[in-house]
Order: structure tokens, then sequence, then C-alpha cells
């Protein structure tokens, strides 16, 4: 049974999903009415920001008071490639930076339509990058991102272990968009669940971010679920079971798994897509992400902070 705060979190995303789903109103106003779904998480304690040009990618700084200046989070925002900012995910970016212990560099990848793919994972590469100039080891960071910005956690992966480059020392997918071929039943079989995404929003993004570009939505570059997992870092997903896309998060641990990645996958009970937006104010959301919090430490060798 979801608690209280959990009905009135998808209660605020349907009535979001209501406002920006309207088809009279233009891009500019769908990307106004997707910044105020910050106002879900609470601000987080003990957490500072900084704006930065992370290798010409803007990107804010989410600083944890005594968090372990040597190891990073390498965050993308959620939003299908078309909505939503480095600005909407910070709070939510703080939450896990304080239970990790560590910063948190949340970036503001360039958006679709007017940037198709690759932008996005060409920015989240160049953030790295930037880090790694910036003396970062590889293995002390960790490349996290939720909705698209969970598949642009594990494209870097792919990108750099396929250009036989040093790899993330971990990543963190939360309700990745793994297929976008929309094929997996979860993404019918939950509509009545899943407060935030349907499926004509999902084949907008899809659009936005694919339309003329001549990848296809089964292409490997693009879907996870076809494409070569093998050799990956140590990766933990989340998924919430009343998500859209909570099948396609399952197919891929398990496909993971059976390349030999060291995978986990975790399932968030009457979680909403992007549960995490909820930080601070769920304790579903709380204690999931305190569980990230502490496998993100395991695997970067981060002490625990202070305050846990």
């Amino acid at each position: 049974m979801p608690s209280p705060q959990a009905d009135q979190f998808a209660a605020l995303l349907e009535t979001a999903r209501a406002r920006f789903t309207n088809p009279s109103l233009d891009l500019a106003t769908v990307r106004d009415i997707a910044e105020g779904m910050h106002v879900a998480a609470s601000e987080p304690e003990g957490v500072t920001y900084v704006e930065v040009d992370a290798g010409g990618v803007p990107a804010i700084w989410c600083i944890p008071d005594g968090a372990d200046e040597h190891r990073v989070l390498l965050h993308s925002h959620l939003g299908g490639s078309v909505v939503a900012s480095m600005y909407s995910d910070r709070k939510t970016a703080g939450h896990i930076a304080k239970a990790a212990g560590v910063r948190a560099l949340v970036l503001d990848y360039r958006r679709a339509p007017e940037h198709k793919y690759p932008a996005q994972i060409d920015d989240v590469e160049k953030a790295y990058r930037w880090l790694l100039s910036e003396g970062h080891r590889p293995g002390n960071i960790a490349s996290i991102g939720h909705s698209i910005g969970g598949y642009l956690a594990i494209a870097l992966a792919i990108r750099l272990r396929d250009a036989g480059e040093s790899l993330p020392g971990a990543v963190l997918a939360i309700s990745p968009w793994c297929d976008p071929s929309l094929s997996n039943p979860t993404v019918d079989s939950n509509a009545e669940n899943d407060k935030l995404l349907a499926r004509p929003l999902l084949e907008f993004f899809r659009e936005s971010w694919l339309g003329g570009t001549g990848i296809s939505a089964d292409d490997p570059r693009v879907n996870l679920n076809n494409a070569d997992l093998s050799n990956l870092p140590p990766t933990s997903v989340y998924y919430g079971t009343f998500e859209l896309l909570a099948g396609e998060a399952v197919d891929f641990v398990e496909l993971a798994a059976k390349q030999g990645v060291d995978v986990e996958g975790h399932a968030v009970e009457a979680g909403q897509h992007s549960f995490i937006l909820a930080a601070g104010r769920v304790p579903e959301v709380d204690e999931a992400i305190q569980e990230m919090g502490a496998w993100l430490r395991g695997k970067l060798g981060a002490a625990a902070p202070a305050s846990s």
C-alpha cells in the first residue's frame, strides 16, 4: 500500500501531465510547466549549488556539507530529451549526492527537437572528459540519471567502452528509458498506473529526439535492450512498479546479467516514473535514495557522510 505522501505525489504528477500534454500549448510553455515539477522535492539541507561550465556544457555542482571532493556523480536529468533541465533536477541530485556523501554535477545537455540525437550523449561525454581534465579519476566518477537521463548514464559507459577508454566506476540508472521502440507490454499494461507518462507523450519525445536522424528506435545506439552490454561498470537500476517503463528496466537488468555485468535491479513498489522527483517528501523515495547512496559509496570507495 503506497504511503499517503506517495499518493499525493502521484496526484501532482497527474495534474502536471494534464497540463503539459495540452495540444494547444507551444513547446516553450510546456517546458515552463515541466520546470515546475521541481516543487515535488524538498530542498536538501546542507547542500549548496554552484553553476559551472563543464567543458562547454552548462552544469550545476550540488555540494553537500563535508562531501568527498575526489568522488563525483555525473547526473543527467529527465525529460525525454525535450523538457526539464539542470535546474529542475538540482534538488533531486542534491538528495542523492548527500546520501552518497559526494558531489554531483548536474548537466544541462542540449535538448531536442532543436538538437537531436546524438547531441545529448555528446554533451554528457564532454562533461565526463572535463571532469577528467579537472583531475578526477574515472573510477571515482559515477554516471547517473533518471528517465532519458538513465539511458544517458548507461550510454556514456557503452560509448567509452567502445572507444577503449577508461570507464566510470559505477552506473546508477533510475527509471531508465531503455527501449524507445515502446514494444514492452508494460507500456500499455501500466497505462492506468503511471501518472506521468503516456504512450502518446513517449511517441512525441521519440520523434523529437530521433525524427529525421535516420536512427530507428531499435538501433542499439539508442535502444539499450538491443545493445552489447558486456564489460560495463557495476550497474544499479531502480524503477517503480507503476511505470510504463518498468518492463524494459527488468529486461535491461536481465540482459546485462546474461552478458556478465555486475548488475542489480530494484523495484520500488507502486513507484511512479522518475519517483526520485519526490525526494525529501515521500518515505518510499527517501528509503530508495539512502540505498542508492550506500551502493554508490561502496562502488566509489567513499566514506559514509557524517549525517548518516
